[in-house]
């Protein structure tokens, strides 16, 4: 095991994948110049710049997927997508479907999202759910460094159109990764606690948000569990409603606003499927149905927060607990 930050995971995953296969390319805004060492070592006709035109970078990307590559493209901040949906979810995504199978369209799209760097409302827009409800593509987004870096290869390996968001906030968050081979499949999430009360489920940097919750909740008596779901579409149901049906109360918490995102998806698969075992409803905590702040101290205020999820928990435990 080494321990590395979350941008050195995402460049060793790059570096890692480029050897392995010579079909895999790099492009995108500043990418030549952000990843010299790729640069170095695959040279300029496999790492290469291009201008600052989502649509067109997208659009090379699925042309590229068509004729045999497997483009990793960088669109930098994910408001950013808005300029090539077309070409995303459109394209990419139906392509598949439209050639009854035949062809692959092997893409991924590099995006960062989320609050911590006070980058203002048309860079700071988390809008993963946009592309979990767009047929034919698969969404990730990570919380640690070894799943960042398994993770981005199991995208590029797949053989269809992958959005993979990058929490700005986590990127210099250090984590174990383990040495050698490390793929992390898509479609699995990953229970990072185990509890008896109540079951905290989030995605990127609200996991470790969660983690800190659980910690304090534990000094009251209550216990957590903790899963992250890592892939947001493919969804582990499974992994969902085992803990759901374990401990009877459910809170989703992210940081993308409350209307039609992942956690009311999740809600409602607890809801349809494992209600029988539900002790209280299934709550969302999320951030506000606002554009994101570029003030630090409004930003923090914007995203779920620790104290913010033991205050909801309560809701959902203390009542029984009285009883």
């Amino acid at each position: 095991m080494s321990e590395i930050t979350v941008n050195e995971a995402v460049s060793q995953a790059l570096a890692e994948e480029m050897r392995r296969d010579p079909r895999v390319v790099m492009f995108g805004e500043g990418v030549a110049t952000k990843r010299r060492e790729l640069v170095r070592e695959f040279g300029e006709k496999r790492v290469r710049n291009t201008p600052l035109a989502e649509g067109i970078i997208a659009g090379t990307a699925v042309g590229a997927a068509a004729t045999g590559l497997r483009p990793v493209v960088d669109l930098l901040f994910a408001p950013f997508l808005c300029f090539s949906m077309d070409e995303i979810v459109n394209s990419a995504g139906k392509l598949r479907y439209m050639s009854g199978g035949q062809f692959a369209f092997p893409l991924v799209a590099i995006a960062m999202t989320g609050g911590g760097w006070t980058v203002g409302a048309q860079h700071n827009h988390n809008v993963e759910s946009w592309f979990v409800h767009s047929p034919g593509l698969k969404v990730v987004m990570p919380s640690t460094a070894a799943d960042f870096k398994g993770l981005l290869k199991a995208a590029i390996r797949d053989d269809n159109p992958v959005l993979f968001f990058v929490d700005l906030a986590l990127g210099f968050e250090p984590g174990e990764v383990p040495d050698g081979e490390h793929v992390v499949p898509l479609g699995k999430a990953a229970t990072l606690r185990a509890g008896r009360d109540v079951t905290l489920i989030s995605y990127a940097k609200t996991v470790n948000h969660c983690l800190q919750a659980a910690d304090d909740l534990a000094k009251a008596g209550i216990s957590a569990e903790v899963i992250d779901l890592r892939s947001l579409k493919p969804l582990d149901e499974k992994a969902i409603l085992a803990s759901a049906r374990k401990t009877g109360r459910v809170l989703v918490v992210h940081e993308a606003s409350r209307m039609c995102g992942v956690g009311a998806e999740v809600a409602a698969i607890v809801a349809e499927k494992a209600f029988d075992a539900l002790k209280a409803p299934v709550l969302r905590l999320t951030g506000p149905d606002a554009p994101a702040p570029s003030s630090y101290v409004l930003e923090q205020a914007f995203i779920p927060q620790p104290g913010a999820i033991v205050e909801a928990v309560r809701k959902l435990v203390v009542p029984a607990f009285a009883a």
